[in-house]
């Protein structure tokens, strides 16, 4: 029983050594530094997933896309888009989920599955004109009812090129939705 005690004490005795140097080393005022996951820093104009540019235009791919309030299944359904081709604005990306709003800034977080990087724009003036080419003087050729979704084609500096219900043709670029002012679309 004695030797017992007697290792007891000495293994109480290495680790109050042991004990005594952790002590001792936070004590000294040195910071102790927490443990912290790594984190991929990422940058506002790009996205950590894809590498693409941020916020940029894509598609809804289907006619039912759940918008929900964060990034997982788990997170509720806030708003759900019903218009295939639908242009949507991507603000974000975390895993396989993207953040997109519409022309209105309504959106959340939807699976990427659920997207496409084919380009369409909203009208957003009533009565829109197409013309034949991009002057504000070539012929009329049709016009677009305020929400029709159309193709985008190509883009200049105040003209897109659109393919709008078989139609294609030159809109002013102030009169939809889906392209940046500055973008130009080859």
């Amino acid at each position: 029983m004695r030797q017992k005690m007697m290792r007891m004490a000495g293994v109480l005795a290495v680790l109050g050594v042991l004990g005594g140097g952790i002590v001792s080393a936070q004590d000294s005022g040195a910071p102790v530094p927490a443990y912290k996951p790594p984190e991929k820093q990422c940058r506002t104009d790009i996205g950590c997933v894809t590498n693409l540019p941020l916020p940029r235009f894509v598609s809804l791919k289907g006619s039912d896309g759940k918008a929900r309030r964060g990034p997982g299944l788990t997170h509720r359904i806030d708003w759900v888009f019903t218009r295939a081709g639908m242009p949507l604005r991507i603000t974000a990306e975390y895993e396989n989920w993207r953040r997109i709003e519409d022309s209105e800034g309504v959106g959340g977080w939807v699976h990427y599955s659920l997207l496409s990087g084919v380009r369409t724009v909203l009208v957003t003036l009533d009565m829109a004109e197409l013309r034949r080419s991009p002057e504000a003087s070539a012929p009329v050729v049709a016009q677009a009812e305020l929400g029709v979704i159309g193709r985008l084609l190509e883009c200049q500096p105040d003209w897109c090129r659109v393919s709008l219900e078989g139609t294609r043709g030159w809109i002013l670029k102030s009169s939809i939705w889906g392209v940046n002012a500055d973008e130009i679309v080859e």
